[in-house]
């Protein structure tokens, strides 16, 4: 039997049952809708309330943080400024500093060229040198001298030719230790024998006080011209042959005078040449040992054919005339036996002998 055909019906109660959960569920579904819209109107009415406080806070804020803005732009721009003038001051004194540094190499540059150019001056044959810088100038009317930093160390002596990177200066007239005086070429006292390049003319630099010496005792038709070279000459033996001395020039008295070759740069570096005259450019030992050349064949054969007549012609008294050539012979054809009878010489006065 089913519970359905027993006493008790259960029909009621299950129906009630279902009944109430289903509105339980259904209240529960309408509380969970209407609390998720409760809480999308919230969020909605915040995103609307939080738009509306932006869109006033918005303007006022900006008005507000304006001079907040402004303050701290001013703050930067003063910032900027100092360090401005700051990298300014900076950049000045590097920049003072690399023209120092561009100056001393400007210098340095030109310095060492003027040292590798007078270095680079070479006489033939080779005279040794002695390198110096000038450190006393000294001026007058007609004066023209330097004062060098070597002496008698560097075995200077007084004539020594001195030249610089561009050609000769002068001569050595006083020495002493760790200095020595130079005479220019422009010196009134100055005499230098100089040759014109071109034609081998000879003449005598001779310096007058100015800055262009004459050209003196100029021999021969038109020797010099205009733009040709002067040299030393060696004449003399006051200087080496061939040194540049430097151009002729018509001055404007109508003589010739020479525009110098040191006169391009100032005289700062000279070279000292320790010659004292030609001997010492030569070997004298090796040239005293040296056997002299062979002859040529043909030499020999005219000095012995030279020699030859000399060789027969008698030595001695002068040879007897033909007349006493032939009494010799006379008397040497006489027979042994008979003795010749002395001749007396005759006299012009001849005394009377005395008999006894």
């Amino acid at each position: 039997m089913s519970l359905r055909d027993g006493p008790l019906d259960l029909k009621a109660p299950l129906i009630w049952t279902a009944s109430i959960a289903v509105i339980i569920a259904g209240v529960l579904g309408v509380a969970i809708l209407v609390g998720d819209r409760r809480q999308t109107l919230q969020i909605q009415a915040y995103s609307a309330t939080r738009d509306a406080m932006a869109t006033v806070a918005a303007p006022v804020g900006g008005v507000m943080s304006a001079p907040v803005r402004w303050t701290g732009g001013g703050m930067s721009a003063i910032r900027a400024y100092i360090d401005a003038i700051s990298l300014d001051a900076q950049l000045r004194a590097q920049n003072a500093e690399l023209q120092r540094d561009r100056d001393a190499e400007i210098a340095l540059l030109n310095e060492n060229a003027r040292l590798r150019t007078l270095l680079g001056m070479k006489t033939d044959p080779p005279i040794p040198t002695a390198s110096g810088e000038v450190v006393l100038d000294s001026h007058g009317p007609f004066a023209n001298s330097r004062l060098i930093n070597v002496g008698v160390e560097r075995q200077v002596a007084i004539g020594n030719p001195v030249i610089s990177e561009h050609g000769v200066v002068g001569r050595i007239v006083g020495v002493s230790r760790g200095a020595s005086r130079v005479l220019l070429l422009t010196d009134i006292a100055s005499r230098t024998p100089v040759l014109v390049a071109r034609t081998n003319a000879r003449a005598i630099l001779t310096g007058d006080g100015g800055a262009n010496p004459s050209l003196a005792y100029l021999r021969g038709d038109a020797p010099v011209r205009e733009g040709d070279r002067i040299l030393t000459s060696g004449d003399g033996g006051l200087f080496p042959r061939g040194l540049p001395v430097g151009v002729a020039v018509k001055g404007l008295d109508g003589a010739w005078r020479v525009r110098l070759d040191s006169d391009f740069a100032p005289i700062d570096f000279v070279q000292v040449l320790l010659f004292k005259d030609f001997a010492q450019l030569v070997d004298q030992k090796a040239l005293a040992q040296n056997a002299p050349p062979p002859l040529p064949p043909a030499q020999v054969a005219a000095i012995k054919s030279l020699e030859a007549p000399k060789a027969a012609t008698p030595i001695g008294p002068a040879a007897a005339s033909p007349s006493e050539a032939s009494a010799d012979v006379a008397d040497k054809a006489k027979p042994a036996g008979k003795a010749a009878k002395p001749t007396s010489a005759k006299h012009p006065n001849p005394k009377p002998q005395v008999e006894p």
